[in-house]
Order: C-alpha cells, then sequence, then structure tokens
C-alpha cells in the first residue's frame, strides 16, 4: 500500500504538475488506437488513488470506468470530484467475478507490493478480464532509481522490461508492447537520486512539490515530446517508468 500521506500531494498536483501531465498524455497516445479498434463496456482501473485518471479516461474514451483502491484517503479525495462508482478493496483479491470486465488499468500499483507478491494482483487482473482481455500497466523502473521519493511513497520494489514481461506472461497475459518511458529525463534523474541525495542526504520525501512555471515547462517538454515519439511504435531502451499492454489469453 502506498503512503497515505501521500494523497494530499497527489490530490493537488496531478491536474497540473508537469509529471502528470506529461504522463497521462503519454498513455493516452498509446491506448488512443486501443479505443479506436476496441469497444470497452466495462474498465477497471486498480488502484485508483484519487481517481482522477479514471475520470481522465472516461471523459476521454467515454469508458464505463469502475475505481478501485485500497485506501480511503484517496477515495476520499475522488468522492470530492464527484466520481462514480467508487470502490474501496484489495488489488491482491479483487471483489468482482470472474470476467467482470472488458479491460484493466492499472498505473504504479504493483510496485507497492512486497518483493515476491507481483504475482498476485496480476492473477486478479487476469481473473476478471475475459479471453482476449486489455491489460494497460504502468511500473516504476530499474532499482537504480529508486529515490527519497520512492522511500516516502513506500514503493517496494521496480522493474526492468524483462522481468515485467516475464510477470505478465507466467500469470495468463500475451504482451502486445512494454516500453521504457520518462526516458529523456533519465540523466536528470540519476544525477538527482544517485549523486545529489547520498551526497547531502535528507529523509524520505515526497517529491510531488510545486516547482516554478518556466522550470514545470522545461520539465514537461521532454514528456510532451515521448508523447508523440511512443504512439509512433518506437521503444525506448531505458527510462524511468514501464508501460505494458497486453491481452489475457
Amino acid at each position: 500500500m502506498m503512503n497515505p500521506a501521500e494523497f494530499a500531494n497527489i490530490a493537488k498536483a496531478e491536474n497540473d504538475f508537469w509529471w502528470y501531465r506529461g504522463m497521462r498524455n503519454i498513455m493516452f497516445g498509446l491506448l488512443d488506437p486501443i479505443a479506436r479498434e476496441r469497444k470497452f463496456g466495462r474498465v477497471l482501473e486498480a488502484g485508483c488513488g484519487t481517481g482522477h485518471f479514471a475520470q481522465s479516461l472516461a471523459r476521454r474514451y467515454q469508458w464505463p470506468m469502475f475505481p478501485l483502491d485500497l485506501g480511503w484517503e484517496g477515495l476520499a479525495y475522488g468522492k470530492g470530484l464527484g466520481i462514480n462508482r467508487l470502490a474501496q478493496g484489495d488489488i491482491q483479491s479483487l471483489p468482482y467475478k470472474d470476467a467482470a470486465f472488458d479491460a484493466v488499468v492499472s498505473m504504479d500499483v504493483i510496485v507497492h507490493m512486497p518483493l515476491g507478491d507481483e504475482q498476485k494482483p496480476m492473477r486478479e487482473f487476469h481473473r476478471v478480464l475475459p479471453r482476449g482481455g486489455f491489460l494497460a500497466l504502468r511500473a516504476s523502473a530499474l532499482d537504480i532509481l529508486r529515490s527519497h521519493h520512492s522511500q516516502h511513497a513506500m514503493e517496494r520494489q521496480r522493474f526492468t522490461r524483462g522481468r515485467l514481461i516475464r510477470l505478465a506472461e507466467s500469470t495468463g497475459f500475451k504482451v502486445l508492447r512494454c516500453t521504457y518511458a520518462n526516458s529523456l529525463l533519465l540523466p536528470v534523474a540519476l544525477l538527482k537520486f544517485r549523486v545529489i541525495e547520498p551526497l547531502f542526504g535528507g529523509e524520505p520525501e515526497s517529491g510531488v512539490r510545486p516547482v516554478s512555471p518556466w522550470l514545470d515547462k522545461i520539465l514537461y517538454g521532454p514528456l510532451g515530446a515521448e508523447s508523440k515519439i511512443l504512439p509512433s511504435g518506437i521503444n525506448l531502451p531505458l527510462g524511468q517508468s514501464l508501460i505494458l499492454l497486453a491481452e489475457r489469453r
């Protein structure tokens, strides 16, 4: 489970903060072709946080979204946003029948599972999808990028592309695509997380903090570029995040 204290930071930032805007547009770029090709009657967001992304998906694609999260703190923000069908539940034991959804979306959630438990939610995603059902998953990448923010958010593990693919395939999914993302800022992240933070020390703290408008614009730029690159079919070789698109076998 994510640190409950982080929900307040997320709720303030996720509409406008450069990282949220950029990663949201990257996901839209990858999901737009799927939305044109497929019609989804019911879509689960497993680990929805405040429900903001579920609301964005519903508005963009008219998908009937079913947002679920274990933390009532995030769901309280979603309720304030007027988001429908919010549910409290554990992604390791989803409170839904087999094949209940046409698609499952899960953003940066399985990284909060203890190492070795990541198969539990993946099996549940498989269970609540029919054959051919669609999965969109995002996860933090590369152990070398663990940071003060990772510790604060109670992130338990990170993935390589190979390990994420093996996880999906071992739990009954056919991988359609798996690519790194947030790649162009990787040198900046390495400098910050492997040089500056160890040098100056400090306690775990949230990295979701407002920045000056000019800096927000600069930091968004690489993510905006990736939101144009990734839909072209190019897979990025390294990055701070991984995005996996798959079908239930």
